[in-house]
């Protein structure tokens, strides 16, 4: 129960953010070749992760790795970017400071939970 009322609290706090951070995700190929997500799971992975960091700008959403299904970089209020992972039913599995260059704090955030 408390796992909904989160996550309808995050659906109406992104609601403002969550067209410029699809547009922003969805704009994002990487360099690395990863496949970006697209659709209705692009939109409930943004929705997750946003709810997750309480914030944020979408900069990337991809085919996760590591064990995570999707992978979606969050860019936070103070510049860091962090990479949230989330599993096939778009649940948290983990998150950690954002180690491609994008963020000059390469220091792990832990683990989420």
């Amino acid at each position: 129960m408390t796992r909904k009322l989160v996550l309808a609290g995050a659906v109406a706090l992104a609601v403002g953010g969550l067209s410029a951070g699809i547009a922003i995700a969805a704009g994002a190929g990487g360099d690395d070749g990863d496949s970006p997500l697209t659709g209705s799971v692009l939109d409930r992975a943004t929705v997750a992760a946003l709810a997750h960091t309480r914030g944020g700008t979408v900069v990337e959403a991809e085919i996760g790795d590591g064990g995570a299904a999707y992978s979606v970089e969050v860019s936070l209020g103070d510049g860091s970017v962090v990479e949230v992972g989330l599993d096939s039913s778009f649940d948290v599995v983990g998150q950690e400071r954002d180690d491609d260059g994008r963020s000059d704090h390469g220091d792990d955030a832990g683990d989420a939970d």
